[in-house]
């Protein structure tokens, strides 16, 4: 085996981790760790009655919603695009959203049965995404789909203040805002689905 077979072979493993843990994966690693954190600080509100802990929720589940969009810009401006990526950060928006929304329903906060048709939702357009790279088909958001996900983002964030906003009280808000993301989850789904099955 000659010098530069041998370089060769000694570089590939390294060069498979390249750029793995870039910027944009950090980000997102921290929307993943996010959800739990929110999650804990939502509980606080019922174990203790923290009342703190909601606006606290809120504020952080915020940050984690902007580091999706941070994470995005920075990915492609520097062309800092992997494959690690592309499968986590999906994930992290998922974990993030559906581990919220499903809490949102442990308070009494959302109804079930919303929480449920955007969670089936979330599972059918992301199996039919796989089966689609499988073929080679990639299928981008559209803009419904990511007006869905400002509606969802927004209503969740209200719910999870909870409290009185200078005596404001914005859970109707909120809710409103909920049922609007709904009608966007399904209307969204539909279409994705008409796109790849249809064209």
């Amino acid at each position: 085996m000659n010098a530069t077979a041998q370089s060769v072979e000694t570089e590939a493993p390294r060069n498979r981790m390249d750029g793995k843990l870039n910027v944009p994966n950090i980000l997102t690693l921290t929307r993943i760790a996010a959800a739990p954190a929110v999650v804990l600080l939502m509980y606080l509100v019922v174990w203790y009655e923290f009342v703190w802990a909601s606006p606290v929720a809120c504020v952080l589940f915020a940050l984690a919603c902007i580091t999706d969009l941070v994470d995005g810009y920075i990915a492609r401006s520097q062309n800092s695009i992997t494959n690690l990526g592309k499968f986590l950060d999906p994930l992290a928006d998922k974990l993030l959203i559906l581990s919220v929304l499903i809490m949102l329903v442990r308070l009494d906060w959302a109804p079930a049965w919303v929480v449920i048709i955007i969670a089936a939702r979330e599972m059918t357009i992301t199996g039919m995404r796989a089966v689609a790279a499988d073929e080679g088909v990639v299928i981008p958001a559209d803009k419904f789909g990511k007006l869905k996900t400002l509606v969802q983002s927004l209503a969740i964030g209200i719910l999870v203040w909870h409290v009185p906003f200078f005596g404001l009280n914005l859970n109707p808000l909120g809710m409103v805002l909920l049922y609007i993301a709904l009608a966007l989850t399904v209307f969204s789904g539909a279409n994705y689905l008409r796109r790849y099955y249809l064209g």
